[in-house]
């Protein structure tokens, strides 16, 4: 059961209600981090590569943008203070970012 009472088949029916755009900005979210955590082991061994570090500055940027963006249209992504919550409060909403 989830927080708010449901079972696993009423969460899974949540999917469906999702736009096309949700799991798009999911999927780009991804592939983003994949990058960026790359980058960061590339970088703690190439320390003073200028273009890496640069490449790796830009990403970050497009991907606060896109995470900022997603979380005003779909809810927050990570808890903790690492994201805002409008009112009433999000984490009880479903799918959450990782049932997906």
């Amino acid at each position: 059961m989830s927080p708010d009472g449901e079972k696993e088949g009423e969460i899974m029916s949540h999917k469906d209600n999702l736009d096309p755009q949700f799991y798009e900005m999911l999927e780009k979210l991804q592939a983003l981090d994949f990058v960026l955590v790359e980058l960061n082991l590339f970088l703690d061994t190439h320390p003073e590569d200028l273009a890496s570090i640069q490449q790796y500055n830009q990403l970050v940027q497009e991907r606060t943008q896109l995470a900022n963006h997603f979380q005003q249209l779909y809810g927050p992504l990570m808890n903790f203070g690492h994201s805002y919550s409008k009112f009433p409060w999000e984490w009880s909403k479903v799918p959450w970012p990782w049932q997906v």
